[in-house]
């Protein structure tokens, strides 16, 4: 804590970014706010009553069925209702899937020994005022307005690094910075306009023949891409507006800021293993830590599968994220094998350009998955001539592995 600046200080600042958040949730969510604000309420009280070792495990299991039963009245009202459910209840489950990675983040932190135990065996011999200084970081960190409806998923550590940096210690914001990623959002709202008159002149997945097909998905992945890029890109430009971005609140040996687009590795990659670790970086990253380093077998599967959990569990996206995750096992098989087989540069030329099409059109077969989530979406792409590349794919993988076997 920085000796230049009063306790009191940071309470004010801590208080704002409160305030702000609970504004910004009634105001973007009116009455579903509530869905946000009860999770957070039970997380701090979990985290102030359990003990370091338990608090983790408690708090996921908590958060997600809180999480699952949400998405399960999105499911009634899509599937067995048959009517379109409030834009503010998907805003609301969205801001409630960031809710859960700052949860658990936290709870992980707690549990390892990065973040200072809120939990005391004296805690019931302090005072309301004490309590309410010990519990309100935590409320700001879970419901701060920068990050309440997007952003790059920031640690405990460095939000409090950051709220309780002194004001002149504080980063100013870069003018050009902002001012390129403005440009950039422009850019990429033009090309969605251009795409988006593409897409809508050529046939649907319904009527579409062969070739035609492959043309289909890709205007239509690609105009997902370009939405995800602009919001991404949006997101980190309010948390490096409001200070919480790459120069700030930065301590030895913590990781370093990530934003969550990286658009040149994400259109140039021949890799789907690469795709999946740099797609929404800071997400690929919390999900590697929370599922992948603890699963004892079949990391990759229980990782995606997690995914399709924490995204809502519908056909679509449970069908998708099981597919990248085969996909995924099929790439490094693909390519380890490929780097010992092939030599000369014109053939590995060759084959870089092949695996960056195939991997290109892989993701936009996954993402037409996921972001179709019904069945019968679902149905008419599988149906399509478009499932033959990740068929080539599987058949890739169970060759390569059959050939693994008989070598040991």
């Amino acid at each position: 804590m920085s000796l230049c600046c009063p306790p009191f200080f940071f309470f004010f600042r801590y208080l704002f970014l409160l305030a702000g958040g609970g504004v910004l949730a009634l105001a973007a969510m009116g009455p579903y706010a509530l869905l946000i604000f009860f999770p957070a309420l039970c997380a701090v009280a979990l985290v102030f009553s359990l003990s370091p070792q338990e608090v983790h495990r408690l708090t996921f299991f908590f958060q997600m069925g809180w999480q699952t039963l949400c998405h399960l009245g999105l499911h009634y009202t899509e599937y067995y209702l048959r009517e379109p459910p409030p834009v503010r209840f998907y805003v609301t489950l969205s801001s409630l899937m960031l809710l859960t990675q700052r949860i658990t983040s936290l709870s992980l932190d707690i549990c390892e020994g990065k973040v200072e135990a809120a939990w005391r065996g004296t805690r019931s011999r302090s005072s309301w005022s004490e309590r309410l200084w010990d519990a309100l970081p935590y409320f700001s960190y879970l419901l701060f307005f920068p990050a309440l409806l997007g952003g790059s998923l920031c640690s405990f550590q460095r939000f409090q690094a950051c709220v309780q940096r002194s004001s002149s210690l504080y980063p100013s914001v870069s003018f050009w910075a902002l001012t390129w990623r403005g440009l950039q959002i422009l850019g990429l709202e033009c090309l969605r306009a251009v795409l988006r008159r593409v897409a809508s002149a050529g046939a649907g997945l319904d009527d579409c023949q062969q070739l035609e097909c492959i043309h289909v998905m890709w205007s239509t992945a690609g105009l997902f891409k370009l939405t995800y890029y602009s919001h991404w890109i949006l997101d980190d430009s309010l948390l490096h507006a409001a200070g919480f971005g790459s120069e700030a609140g930065q301590r030895p040996g913590e990781e370093e800021y990530v934003p969550d687009v990286d658009i040149w590795t994400l259109e140039t990659t021949h890799r789907i293993s690469l795709f999946a670790r740099q797609w929404n970086r800071s997400t690929a990253r919390w999900l590697r830590r929370l599922v992948f380093q603890k699963s004892q077998r079949w990391p990759l599967l229980q990782t995606f599968a997690f995914s399709a959990w924490w995204h809502g569990l519908h056909p679509g996206q449970v069908f998708g994220f099981l597919c990248w995750s085969v996909m995924v096992k099929a790439d490094y098989l693909i390519h380890n094998f490929a780097n010992v087989c092939i030599r000369s540069w014109p053939l590995r030329l060759l084959y870089r350009a092949l695996t960056w099409a195939h991997t290109q059109l892989i993701i936009a077969y996954v993402m037409l998955a996921v972001e179709g989530r019904s069945f019968s979406s679902l149905c008419r792409l599988c149906c399509s001539y478009n499932s033959i590349f990740p068929v080539v794919y599987c058949l890739l993988l169970f060759l390569l592995v059959k050939r693994k076997d008989k070598r040991n």
